[in-house]
């Protein structure tokens, strides 16, 4: 199912990063003060200034690996104060050199999260698109073969099948019919669990629920 393991994740960043500054250099203060449903915890302003901090940090060398969540309130915290256009330009300056570290080290997170927060926005601000962009075509079937599941899991897409959990043992106990884009959102948690339980299962997926999810699953339901 992965057809992307030798994809070019500077260009995937690249893309990406272009989408979420047109998106965002337009919006008004209260748009940009506006709280994620799919990230409560943070505004669009928030997820702008962590998308920013993360390649500025990871070009300067303090950056060395994923951020704990205390780094990451505190990238978030120095660039709040800062004019939205301000934070965008400093986010443009530092891109190009990231690019270059995250296609040398092939950094899959780097593209998985902006291409996650890209969406957190949109669905933030009812701008849905770019479902099915070339980063979330690569990075869903990644993040499905990452799936660590206690019983097998056979998952169909749009893109094909693919078995998770293949190492547990016994026969294939559940089939999940998604789409890629519900899959890319579900694994970086952004469905309840509530949600979770109500996808396309063959059978009860309780023994898998509390595995689906990197992040997760969001506390409450998440409509995009």
């Amino acid at each position: 199912m992965d057809d992307h393991a030798d994809a070019d994740l500077a260009e995937l960043y690249r893309d990406t990063v272009g989408r979420v500054i047109g998106l965002v250099a337009g919006l008004t203060d209260a748009e940009l003060n506006t709280s994620m449903p799919a990230c409560p915890a943070w505004t669009v302003r928030d997820a702008v200034g962590h998308m920013t901090a993360i390649p500025e940090d990871a070009v300067s060398g303090r950056l060395t690996g994923i951020p704990s969540d205390e780094v990451t309130a505190g990238q978030v915290a120095r660039l709040a104060g800062l004019p939205v256009a301000e934070v965008l330009a400093r986010w443009a300056a530092a891109a190009p050199e990231f690019e270059k570290m995250i296609m040398a080290h092939q950094v899959w997170p780097a593209v998985i999260d902006v291409a996650s927060h890209e969406q957190d926005i949109r669905g933030a601000l009812g701008r849905p698109g770019a479902r099915d962009c070339t980063a979330v075509q690569a990075c869903t079937p990644r993040l499905l073969a990452w799936l660590d599941v206690p019983v097998p899991v056979r998952i169909r897409t749009e893109d094909g099948e693919c078995l998770a959990g293949s190492d547990a043992g016994g026969p294939v106990e559940l089939r999940l019919t998604t789409t890629r884009f519900e899959a890319f959102r579900w694994r970086m948690g952004r469905r309840s669990r509530v949600q979770l339980a109500a996808m396309g299962w063959s059978a009860d997926p309780a023994p898998v629920l509390d595995h689906l999810a990197v992040f997760g699953p969001a506390e409450r339901d998440v409509i995009e």
